[in-house]
């Protein structure tokens, strides 16, 4: 039998084409699903006729109060006793700055006492977050320094 192999030799390659199909297809999957898992807690934030948007650097913390008076902080839930040291060790002490994002029909009194917790874990400068009433997205409202009882 001349020119015909007789040998029981197996291919021990690895075909990884398949492989690396699977990996791309599960890629573009979490690509395009991430953006939409983090787009943060609903609030209905008042219009205001100007304002200023939101600074696209990472370094600020989100404070949100829903309309039930529920606080997080970015995407986890506080409470009011807590929130001073909350504040202290994820603000004040990393220098980071601080957005209040409020519902719009959350009462005074509320928005009050969380800006005094603000006050009493030594930050002094707050964004409010707003929504322009000209239409657009979001753009949302600029710093604004922490006076409580001041008139200028």
């Amino acid at each position: 039998m001349a020119g015909v192999s007789t040998s029981d030799d197996f291919v021990s390659e690895i075909n990884v084409t398949p492989f690396v199909d699977v990996m791309l297809v599960l890629l573009i999957i979490f690509m395009v699903t991430a953006p939409m898992m983090t787009e943060g807690l609903d609030v209905e934030l008042p219009k205001v006729e100007a304002s200023e948007t939101l600074p696209t650097e990472n370094d600020h913390v989100m404070l949100t109060i829903k309309d039930n008076g529920a606080v997080f902080l970015d995407e986890y839930e506080t409470t009011l006793p807590d929130l001073p040291s909350v504040l202290e060790t994820n603000v004040r002490l990393p220098q980071r700055q601080l957005f209040v994002r409020a519902d719009q029909n959350v009462p005074y009194g509320i928005v009050m006492s969380v800006m005094g917790k603000i006050r009493k874990a030594g930050i002094k400068d707050v964004g409010l977050v707003t929504l322009s009433a000209e239409g657009q997205p979001e753009p949302e409202g600029a710093p604004l320094p922490l006076a409580a009882g001041k008139g200028e």
